[in-house]
């Protein structure tokens, strides 16, 4: 490994903020919550696409997201930064498949170049945020993550971009003697300490995804052994680190061109796998486990570790960049247990097969805590929203509440490509409240029309059933459903009339 084992990866941000809540103007036309790749995408929007004025409030100290929260070792995209990245900016790092502090300098860079970040205002959370008919805004209460003073914010518009999971609490599994009998170290990916030293040591990581496969290979060179434990097992394809055709690409097109042809190339690729998974399920499962078994050697059976229960894409798709779970896999290095946790004892974790194995570091790599708009409540006119009683509005509004955007983005491609739709779509919203003179648009169901209720998104994930209840719902028709195209949506976008089932008003007078 290129790191030391007493670390995880660089830490790039800066350590004291530029600005904080104190900072936040007191009046905005949009208020984005959350800095990450989604915020600083809808941000670059709104500048360029609207007259709007807009602030950026971001609760931790520096922005990024994920990639300035997440510190464990190898931490990586899951997918290729041509379509992860944003669309008016060109990737220039050879890497497609990139690690997390290359990326956390491409976002830093990005909003840097656009003048982006002197509108972050950072140590600053949206703690509630209230609708006012009569006054066509929204007051949020932003505080300060420090402890200092918290101060009311007032916009027309309200864009959240603080993605959907919770960056404070991990997602606690209930794991018998975890927490009151091991004597080793409990580590979770969420919070990884800089200074754990994993040399020598037993580790076991508990999970099966993304998580769980990006630590297995980063750890296995330094540990003494790394085993990944999981009650299920999922569906796994290698892929180059380094795309041969973006070196020509690049070569031979300016630097835009080029990122634009291979934003488009990335795109076709990942949706005609999806495809090809969902119209050809039993066809693509004996693909995938035949190329699993040609990366493994005699030592591990394909069954049971490698024959997930699910159809492909029922959730996502572990990439391994370069092979490198598999490659630790073949060294000895590292192995894969099939089976469930009876409890956890002193030394290691006793499984329901009868078997134990031993530990002296164990991570719960078993996903995340989903918790929307950063845990802050909602109201309009007084009345409290509960998103999971609301639909989602083509993706990106919430049913009966004004002025108000979350962004959402793909779940079978990259997330950013459907975020950055999402941005397209509000800043042509805003243009239309702006020409017409409107102070706010509502989606809202015609009188007696009945919805059917799905779930949000499109995958059978553990973190995302957990979630269910209050989750905003899809539709099975009209526009009460979540994109799922981005070739079609990004011409549809260009198309949408924005009418349909939108209801547009004037300040002082309460919704009904």
């Amino acid at each position: 490994m290129g790191h030391s084992s007493r670390q995880g990866v660089e830490s790039v941000g800066p350590a004291v903020p530029t600005a904080a809540a104190a900072s936040v103007p007191t009046e905005v036309d949009v208020l984005i919550v959350g800095a990450g790749i989604s915020g600083i995408n809808a941000a670059y929007r709104v500048q360029n696409d609207t007259k709007r004025s807009y602030a950026i409030i971001e609760m931790r100290h520096d922005l990024g997201g994920t990639w300035s929260l997440f510190q464990y070792p190898g931490i990586r995209s899951d997918s290729d930064m041509y379509t992860l990245g944003f669309p008016f900016a060109p990737w220039k790092n050879a890497q497609a498949v990139a690690d997390g502090p290359a990326i956390y300098r491409y976002v830093n860079d990005t909003a840097r170049q656009f003048g982006i970040y002197d509108k972050i205002h950072f140590d600053s959370k949206a703690a509630g945020a209230s609708w006012s008919s009569v006054e066509g805004k929204w007051t949020v209460q932003v505080e300060a993550t420090s402890g200092q003073a918290s101060k009311t914010v007032k916009c027309n518009y309200l864009y959240w971009c603080s993605g959907y999971y919770d960056y404070v609490n991990e997602h606690k599994a209930d794991i018998p003697g975890l927490h009151t009998e091991f004597a080793g170290q409990v580590v979770h990916p969420q919070f990884w300490p800089k200074d754990l030293d994993w040399a020598n040591k037993r580790v076991v990581v508990i999970g099966s995804g993304a998580t769980a496969v990006t630590l297995l290979p980063a750890l296995a060179d330094n540990a003494s052994h790394v085993t990944m434990l999981q009650r299920s097992p999922s569906y796994f394809v290698a892929l180059p680190r380094a795309d041969p055709i973006a070196t020509v690409i690049k070569f031979l097109f300016p630097e835009k061109v080029a990122h634009t042809m291979l934003r488009y190339i990335w795109a076709i690729k990942y949706f005609s796998f999806y495809k090809m998974c969902r119209t050809f399920p039993r066809f693509m499962r004996s693909t995938l486990r035949l190329l699993t078994r040609w990366h493994l050697d005699k030592r591990t059976p394909l069954d049971p570790h490698f024959n997930p229960s699910y159809k492909p894409w029922d959730q996502r798709i572990c990439f391994v960049p370069d092979g490198d779970m598999f490659t630790a896999i073949r060294s000895g290095k590292a192995s894969v247990v099939t089976d469930t946790i009876d409890t956890v004892t002193k030394n290691g974790i006793k499984l329901n097969s009868g078997k134990e194995i031993a530990a002296d570091i164990i991570i719960p790599a078993t996903g995340l805590r989903v918790q929307l708009f950063g845990g802050a409540e909602l109201e309009v006119d007084g009345k409290k929203i509960h998103a999971g009683e609301k639909f989602i509005y083509k993706g990106f509004m919430l049913q009966d509440v004004p002025n108000m955007c979350i962004s959402f983005g793909y779940t079978i491609i990259s997330w950013s490509l459907g975020s950055d739709v999402t941005a397209q779509h509000v800043c042509r919203l805003l243009n239309k409240l702006t020409f017409t003179g409107m102070d706010y648009v509502v989606p809202q169901a015609p009188p007696g029309e009945k919805i059917e209720p799905c779930a949000l998104l499109n995958l059978n994930s553990g973190y995302l059933q957990r979630a269910e209840s209050y989750m905003p719902k899809q539709g099975s028709k009209g526009p009460w459903y979540m994109r799922n195209n981005w070739f079609k949506d990004r011409r549809e976008v260009q198309k949408d009339t924005l009418d349909d089932c939108l209801v547009y008003g004037k300040a002082s007078k309460t919704l009904k």
